[in-house]
C-alpha cells in the first residue's frame, strides 16, 4: 500500500507543475487527488492565487483547510480541472464514481478548458467493466430504474445496501453496475444508461479525458493530449 500511495503522490504532483498563478482550478475527490489539493496549498502558501472549484463536500473541506478559496458559482471556464479515476481505458475513457462524487466530477470536469486526470498504473485497463459502473440515481421509485437498468444487461447492488444506502452529496442513490464481458462501446453504453428514465448520471467518462498522468516504477508519464 505504502508503493501505491507513493505512485499516487508522484502522480499528483505532477499535476501540480501544470498549475499557474491566477488559475480557477477543479478539484477532484479520492485519495489520489489529495496530494493534488495538498501540493495547491503549498503554491498558495508561497504566495500564488488560485481559485477551487471542489467535486465534494470532502474536497471543499481539505481544499480549505489548505487555504484554497473556493469557488462554487462562476461564468466561464475552469482553466484545468484535476481528478482521479477508477479505470482509466485505451482511449483514455474512464470508469469513475466509486467514492460517490461522479455527478459533480462530471459537471466539473465537463466545465474545463483542460481535464487532467492522475493514477498510478493500476488503473490502466484493457477494456473498461473490470469493476462496477456506478450510476446515481433519483431515490423516488429506485427500483423501477433499478429494473430499466438490469434490463440492458447489468447486474446491480445498491451501494450500503438496501436498509442504509448510501447517499449522494446531492441526496441521490448509487446503484453500482456490472457487465459480465465487460464494456466493449463506452459512447453507447454511457447513452443507454444516461438516457435511462430515473438515472441522474453516470460513472462512464467518455472522450472528456485531455491528458492522463500515470505513475509508474519508472516514474509519471503523460498519455493522450498536452503536454505541460
Amino acid at each position: 500500500m505504502a508503493d501505491q500511495d507513493a505512485l499516487k503522490r508522484a502522480a499528483a504532483e505532477k499535476a501540480v507543475e501544470l498549475v499557474r498563478d491566477g488559475m480557477l482550478l477543479g478539484l477532484g475527490s479520492g485519495s489520489t487527488v489529495r496530494y493534488f489539493t495538498e501540493g495547491v496549498g503549498r503554491l498558495v502558501a508561497g504566495g500564488m492565487k488560485v481559485r477551487g472549484v471542489p467535486t465534494s463536500r470532502a474536497t471543499a473541506e481539505l481544499a480549505l483547510s489548505n487555504g484554497i478559496q473556493i469557488v462554487t458559482e462562476f461564468v466561464g471556464q475552469i482553466d484545468l480541472a484535476v481528478d482521479g479515476a477508477d479505470e482509466v481505458g485505451p482511449d483514455l475513457n474512464l470508469i469513475k464514481g466509486r467514492g460517490g462524487a461522479l455527478f459533480r466530477e462530471k459537471i466539473v470536469a465537463a466545465a474545463a478548458k483542460r481535464f487532467v486526470v492522475v493514477a498510478d498504473e493500476s488503473k490502466l485497463v484493457r477494456q473498461l467493466g473490470v469493476g462496477v459502473v456506478p450510476v446515481e440515481v433519483l431515490p423516488f421509485l429506485w427500483r423501477t430504474t433499478a429494473d430499466r437498468l438490469i434490463g440492458l444487461g447489468a447486474s446491480l447492488t445498491v451501494r450500503g445496501g438496501e436498509e442504509a444506502p448510501f447517499t449522494t452529496d446531492n441526496g441521490n442513490l448509487v446503484l453500482d453496475l456490472t457487465f459480465e464481458n465487460g464494456i466493449a462501446d463506452p459512447a453507447a453504453t454511457g447513452r443507454s444508461l444516461k438516457t435511462t428514465i430515473g438515472v441522474v448520471e453516470t460513472g462512464l467518462f467518455v472522450g472528456m479525458t485531455d491528458t492522463c498522468i500515470v505513475a509508474g516504477p519508472d516514474g509519471p508519464r503523460m498519455l493522450g493530449g498536452r503536454k505541460p
